[in-house]
């Protein structure tokens, strides 16, 4: 065990006490306590305004409080009291502030004015909003092709936002529509559309609550999606099966005290979150999936020699399914040695998850990274799609497939069409409605982005929320290419480390926060957005803007696309001055937002519905596909193998408890017992041992890759941590310098975050001062 003073193992439950003392930090810390307990008490109401953290569902229930800590930090993150304004950057130059952590600079606060960069004294100045708009402008007619440009998309941009976007940058002539998306969830949308039509989860928050057993794979509510902690805890309590798959053991999966049951604080109780939990080798869910799979098969047969009712559920197979017999014989291909070698866990556990599985008629199967993030990520959604099929579970209440989206509208912007790849469908929709020709070659995803800037095929990057420069993989070759460009643009709230990596021009043009009042020509304006069940809701946001000068995400794109194309396709200012003509447009263009504006108005807004839910599958052959794909041979990528040195361990990244995406909202990991630090490396207490060092050593952490570049971070404290043997973890974004660019997974170009093979040095800091010693 560790001496350092920042490693206090923590033995309480998920949220309860320890929630209410986060919340009342970051609260007080705001600076606008009055003013934010406003706004908290307003977050995921009707009439409020949507949560700017992750994207789960909303509780028909109307209770007081429907924020969990998590929101309520984004919230007083967000509607921060302390200002970045022009004064500050006469203060600062850009590097000076590279000197500064990731932490820091979002910390001073909201940016006030659109600023530039003037390369001559190395600072941002304040530019007014035409000047910006016409520099934009400037530089995306001057180039040779529409495809020089990439428009990065975050998933907080609302659904007005992002389909103004979409729509400007087609009438622009590109595709190239790098997003969040491409970062996360791709591999669930290529393993759902191949295998049923549909690439979002057909499940909604009502059928949590009729489930008899709900499966929870590669995913950690407890710090990403909070709120989802409870319809856990309530299935626990009425005696369903709660099945979690994580090679950690995450304090949400374990325990949750309810911050709103008084009885349970004031008695320090707590209810467990999961009846099962197995801890499988990173990378291989798949591998534990087809051994389910194998068991339900032989107990299939062995019923079918009883005269026992059979496991399969036959009637759906036949009537809404086609390669079942493939897909089986695959299984029977696949050896229980692989299975067991590649998914970390014994047989014994692989048969209990499938009998748990068997036993229950209703089965939902919940996701996220922990699966996405792998080179074979859609062979193992489609995996999972394959175990949901054979008993029936897809199309019916209380079962189904649960892909848990990250940011709170990443699922929206995608039905508005934020999409590399659209379907020509959609093509075909905008160029009817809007009268020009649409471009029809697909675009760059993130990953091509970089590639393209890297390569100076690209020389313009727009960047609609988020920040790209820590997000994406490889993090020096990313922030060179950025540098690459001839004009950077960061549509942003807060100073991040992407408005450091500038292009030769470069602009940080600041927006309103989801929880500011947004007043246009026609008054006040609500935004919409789309969670992870599908369900669309109007957001109104509740305080005033920090700064005059700020506008709204819909202002700013209609501001660049009308200096860019004029008023073409349409009357760009018509549309800002209502919103609900954005929302007009998109009921004319998009399948299931007939009657927009008016559906909105309903408490809760409304469902858009599933096809694959409803069992009509939108396939080529109009069935849910089963999907017939090997184990991988091997879960280490052959350009591991090309670099001759066998990994130490395998390094999964995540978050700490005190962060959502690249945001840091503290130095704590609580749950984790981590405080004030952030460069840690979790890993067992025997392969510490073995490979030689101590808890609390200071190490190097070098990624393999065949392709000669060193991908190195230092000064990583090493802390002992329940995890499988041969595997390690450590926070992201910190660990992405040790993504190599070309680590995507088969099919989804997502960065494999979640298996990164590493050696691990002594800091090279301690090597010298030993040197110096002796």
């Amino acid at each position: 065990m560790s001496n350092s003073k920042n490693i206090k193992p923590y033995s309480g439950p998920a949220a309860g006490w320890g929630a209410l003392k986060s919340v009342t930090k970051a609260w007080i810390s705001s600076e606008k306590p009055l003013k934010n307990l406003r706004a908290m008490l307003r977050t995921n109401q009707d009439q409020g305004f949507d949560c700017p953290g992750c994207a789960w569902g909303e509780s028909p229930d109307q209770h007081k409080i429907k924020f969990c800590e998590n929101g309520a930090k984004a919230v007083n993150w967000e509607s921060s009291g302390r200002l970045v304004t022009p004064s500050f950057f006469s203060q600062y130059s850009v590097t000076q502030l590279r000197k500064h952590s990731d932490y820091w600079l979002e910390y001073q606060g909201r940016i006030t004015h659109p600023m530039r960069y003037d390369a001559l004294t190395d600072h941002y100045v304040e530019t007014s909003w035409d000047e910006a708009f016409a520099l934009i402008a400037r530089h995306l007619n001057g180039l040779e092709s529409p495809n020089q440009a990439e428009f990065y998309t975050s998933g907080r941009a609302s659904n007005e936002a992002a389909y103004l976007y979409q729509l400007f940058v087609r009438a622009f002539g590109t595709n190239n529509f790098p997003d969040c998306s491409n970062m996360c969830h791709e591999a669930s949308a290529q393993g759902m559309v191949s295998t049923i039509g549909v690439g979002k989860g057909t499940v909604v928050f009502e059928d949590f609550a009729k489930a008899d057993a709900i499966f929870v794979i590669g995913q950690n509510p407890g710090t990403n999606h909070p709120r989802m902690l409870e319809p856990l805890r309530e299935a626990v309590a009425r005696g369903a099966q709660v099945v979690c798959f994580n090679p950690l053991k995450e304090r949400g999966l374990q325990r949750f005290q309810h911050p709103q049951h008084p009885f349970e604080m004031l008695s320090n109780g707590s209810q467990p979150t999961n009846t099962a939990y197995f801890c499988p080798a990173l990378g291989g869910d798949m591998a534990a999936l087809r051994g389910m799979a194998k068991f339900l098969l032989q107990w299939e047969r062995e019923a079918q020699t009883q005269g026992l009712a059979p496991v399969f559920d036959h009637d759906f197979i036949q009537a809404h399914t086609q390669g079942l017999d493939a897909y089986l014989a695959e299984v029977d291909n696949t050896s229980w040695q692989q299975i067991v070698e590649q998914s970390g866990l014994a047989k014994a556990d692989i048969e209990l998850a499938a009998s748990m599985y068997r036993r229950a008629d209703k089965v939902i199967m919940c996701w996220a990274m922990g699966i996405t993030q792998h080179k074979h990520s859609v062979a193992t959604v489609q995996e999972i799609v394959n175990l949901q099929l054979l008993r029936g579970n897809v199309g019916k209440p209380g079962a189904g497939l649960s892909p848990v989206r990250g940011h709170s509208n990443v699922q929206g912007d995608r039905t508005m069409g934020i999409n590399e790849v659209p379907p020509a469908w959609f093509l075909d929709a905008i160029e009817q409605r809007f009268a020009f020709q649409v471009p029809r070659s697909r675009g760059h995803n993130t990953v091509q982005a970089i590639q393209a800037m890297e390569g100076k095929q690209a020389k313009v990057f727009i960047g609609l929320g988020g920040n790209f420069a820590q997000a994406t993989p490889d993090t020096p070759r990313t922030h060179a290419a950025l540098q690459n460009c001839e004009l950077t643009v960061h549509i942003s709230t807060k100073l991040n480390r992407s408005h450091l990596t500038l292009g030769k021009d470069a602009l940080i043009l600041p927006c309103l926060g989801r929880s500011e009042e947004d007043v246009q020509v026609k008054g006040k304006q609500g935004i919409t957005v789309e969670d992870t069940f599908s369900m669309v809701h109007l957001s109104y946001g509740q305080l005033p803007p920090c700064s005059d000068a700020l506008r709204s995400e819909p202002a700013i794109v209609a501001g660049i696309a009308k200096a860019t194309l004029g008023n073409q396709p349409v009357d760009w200012d018509d549309l800002i001055a209502d919103y609900g003509r954005i929302r007009e447009l998109i009921a004319d263009t998009i399948p299931g937002f007939t009657d927009f504006n008016v559906r909105l108005q309903q408490p809760g807004g409304f469902y858009l519905g599933n096809a694959a839910a409803q069992r009509r599958w939108r396939t080529a052959s109009g069935k849910a596909q089963f999907a017939c794909g090997p184990l991988p041979t091997q879960l280490l990528n052959e350009k591991i193998l090309a670099s001759g040195e066998k990994p130490d361990l395998i390094l999964q990244t995540l978050r700490s408890h005190d962060q959502y995406n690249t945001t840091l909202y503290g130095l704590d990991d609580r749950y984790r017992g981590v405080f004030g630090l952030r460069e840690v490396l979790f890993v067992n207490k025997l392969d510490i041992q073995r490979l030689g060092f101590a808890a609390g050593d200071k190490v190097d952490i070098i990624s393999l890759w065949e392709d000669g570049l060193e991908r190195r971070i230092s000064g990583f404290e090493l802390v002992e941590y329940d995890t499988p043997g041969g595997q390690a973890a450590a926070y992201y974004p910190e660990t992405n310098p040790l993504v190599p660019l070309e680590s995507y997974g088969d099919g989804s170009y997502t960065p494999t975050s979640k298996f990164i093979a590493i050696k691990l040095e002594k800091a090279k800091a301690d090597k010298q001062i030993a040197a110096a010693i002796l």
